[in-house]
């Protein structure tokens, strides 16, 4: 039934379960894990290093949280396919999704509270543009 599934990540750890509950889906139908995030390809610069150290961007912080995301995945027995990309979160994953031809999107409900939840956030923009089912996890504790 769900043999592709997308699941939003970030550095959160609310974004840690949806992380695991996608895998838990995944592998429960035999399906493929993509585990998608989206960032700022922000530079910043460090003193007090040498000039060819200066500037850094967080990219490498980026695949550094990716990296803990997939071990989560391998945890229920899956090799996750990561995907990075710049822009606004929702996009990217509404993006991916269409991009793999996925049939779930997994998504955590932080944000889906309050004003915000009026307002717009990411679960409520990916449920109302994703191109297959959408699957919005209780995250908060």
């Amino acid at each position: 039934m769900f043999e592709v599934v997308v699941v939003g990540a970030d550095a959160s750890e609310t974004s840690k379960r949806a992380v695991d509950a996608a895998s838990e889906i995944a592998k429960k139908f035999g399906g493929a894990l993509h585990i998608v995030t989206a960032y700022d390809p922000k530079s910043y610069e460090v003193k007090n290093v040498p000039a060819e150290f200066r500037s850094v961007n967080n990219e490498s912080e980026v695949d550094a949280m990716l990296q803990v995301h997939s071990f989560i995945a391998a945890k229920h027995g899956l090799k996750a396919v990561l995907h990075k990309e710049t822009g606004d979160p929702a996009d990217v994953i509404v993006d991916t999704a269409t991009k793999v031809g996925a049939d779930l999107v997994v998504v955590g409900n932080r944000g889906m509270r309050g004003v915000r939840r009026v307002l717009g956030s990411v679960p409520n923009t990916v449920a109302h543009g994703a191109p297959c089912s959408v699957a919005i996890i209780d995250t908060i504790e």
